[in-house]
C-alpha cells in the first residue's frame, strides 16, 4: 500500500551484509566496547521495565541483545538511553546514540532524515476503543477524541483524514492508556503490536476495525557524512537480522512477545539496495 507521501523512495532497501569482519565494519563502536541503543520505557511487549526485576525487557531490547551478541560475543555489551517519539531522530543525527530500536516505522520522509537496516517487523495501523464503544472503524472517529503519541505517523494520518476530530498527542504510549482510562480520549491509534501490549495491561479494551496502513519497523541509524561512516553499522545490523531470521531466533522472540496477535506472520524478507560488484 503506498505511503502517506505516495512512496517517493524505495523505502524498504538496505544494504546488504558483506563478508568485512566485524572490527572493520563497527571499528568505532568496538573501540567503545558496547552498543548505545535508543528505545521506549514504556511500551508495554516491546520495550518497557519487567515491575519484578526492574530490568528492560521486551522485543526491542531481545533484537537490541541479538545485535550485540553478533558485535561482542556478549549480549549484554548495551547502553540504553530513553527516547520519545518526536526525539529519536535527532538523538541519531547527533549521534546520542548508535541506533534507534523503537517500534519506528520505515518511511521515505525519515530515511531523508535517518537510514534503517532491513524491516525486522511489519505492523498495520488499528484503532483501540472500550470495549462496547460502538466504535469499529476509523470513520467512527469523526468528532470523537484520539490519543496519538507525537511524532508518529499514525498521528500525521489522523490529521490527513478526518475533518471533525480532536487529537491528544502525548509523549508515550502508557500517557494514552491512562487518558483512555481517565475518559479523557474515545479511542486510541497506532501499529497493532502496540496496542496488543496496551490491552494486555486493560481487559476493558478491544482492538476494532481493519487493518489501515502497514507499519514496517527497521533499526534507525544515522545518515553516513564525511569523518561518520554509518554504511558498516547498517550491514552489521542487517547480518544479524539475516540471523535472526535464519536460526529460529525471530520466532521465538514473537511468541514470547506478541503472541497475542495471533500465530508468526513470519520475519519481513529484506530488500537490498543493488551495488557494483567491488
Amino acid at each position: 500500500p503506498p505511503l502517506e507521501n505516495g512512496d517517493t523512495c524505495d523505502r524498504l532497501a538496505s544494504l546488504r551484509p558483506d563478508d568485512a569482519p566485524v572490527e572493520e565494519r563497527i571499528p568505532r563502536i568496538r573501540a567503545r566496547g558496547r552498543l548505545v541503543v535508543g528505545l521506549d520505557q514504556g511500551s508495554n511487549l516491546f520495550s518497557f521495565r519487567d515491575p519484578r526485576t526492574g530490568q528492560l525487557t521486551g522485543f526491542d531490547v531481545e533484537l537490541a541483545r541479538e545485535i550485540a551478541r553478533d558485535m561482542f560475543g556478549d549480549p549484554g555489551r548495551l547502553e540504553f538511553r530513553s527516547l520519545t517519539s518526536a526525539n529519536r531522530i535527532q538523538a541519531l543525527q547527533s549521534h546520542q546514540v548508535d541506533v534507534v530500536i523503537r517500534s519506528m516505522s520505515i518511511t521515505c520522509e525519515r530515511r531523508e532524515q535517518v537510514t534503517f537496516s532491513s524491516p525486522y517487523y511489519q505492523a498495520y495501523q488499528r484503532v483501540l476503543a472500550v470495549r462496547g464503544s460502538g466504535i469499529e472503524e476509523i470513520s467512527d472517529l469523526e468528532g470523537k477524541r484520539v490519543c496519538v503519541a507525537a511524532g508518529t505517523t499514525s498521528a500525521s494520518r489522523m490529521w490527513s483524514e478526518l475533518d471533525r476530530i480532536t487529537v491528544l498527542s502525548v509523549n508515550t504510549w502508557a500517557d494514552c492508556l491512562v487518558a483512555i482510562q481517565q475518559n479523557q480520549v474515545d479511542a486510541i491509534t497506532t501499529d497493532d503490536a502496540i496496542l496488543v501490549g496496551i490491552t494486555a495491561q486493560d481487559p476493558y479494551l478491544e482492538i476494532v476495525g481493519p487493518q489501515l496502513t502497514s507499519e514496517p519497523y527497521g533499526v534507525g541509524i544515522a545518515k553516513s557524512s564525511p569523518g561518520y561512516d554509518t554504511d558498516g553499522l547498517v550491514r552489521q545490523v542487517n547480518s544479524t537480522l539475516e540471523r535472526v531470521r535464519g536460526d529460529g531466533t525471530w520466532n521465538r522472540m514473537y511468541s514470547t512477545w506478541l503472541s497475542g496477535l495471533g500465530p508468526s506472520p513470519g520475519m519481513p524478507a529484506p530488500t537490498y539496495l543493488p551495488e557494483e560488484p567491488k
